[in-house]
């Protein structure tokens, strides 16, 4: 496969989210609730460092995924908001990361992102 961009990358995520990464994707929201899973394939291909943040909504707050490369914020899954979110780079790790997400979901995302990066 070689080097990767983020470009790249950010392509074959988008391409390749579906149910099978994410039990709450949409059609009209395919990121939702793709960002623990999103976060490792990304720092799979990438390297960086997985980090988080708080999103406060309404009827809810959690923790939201998300790459740091180069020392700059990477959120491949930031189309699922409605609003801009404040950025804090907390640091986290993979098994948060994981917490997020599962093993069935995070194999289906990074086979089918790795597929789609070899074909294009």
């Amino acid at each position: 496969m070689g080097s990767v961009s983020i470009k790249d990358v950010s392509t074959a995520l988008a391409q390749s989210w579906s149910l099978a990464s994410s039990s709450k994707w949409t059609v009209s929201n395919p990121a939702l609730g793709q960002c623990g899973v999103t976060a490792l394939v990304a720092q799979d291909l990438l390297g960086g460092e997985i980090v988080k943040t708080w999103v406060v909504k309404p009827e809810v707050r959690l923790w939201h995924y998300y790459n740091l490369i180069d020392n700059k914020p990477i959120d491949f899954t930031i189309s699922q908001f409605d609003e801009p979110i404040n950025y804090d780079n907390l640091p986290s790790n993979r098994e948060e990361a994981f917490q997020d997400t599962n093993a069935r979901q995070y194999d289906y995302l990074s086979s089918t992102v790795r597929r789609y990066l070899e074909n294009s």
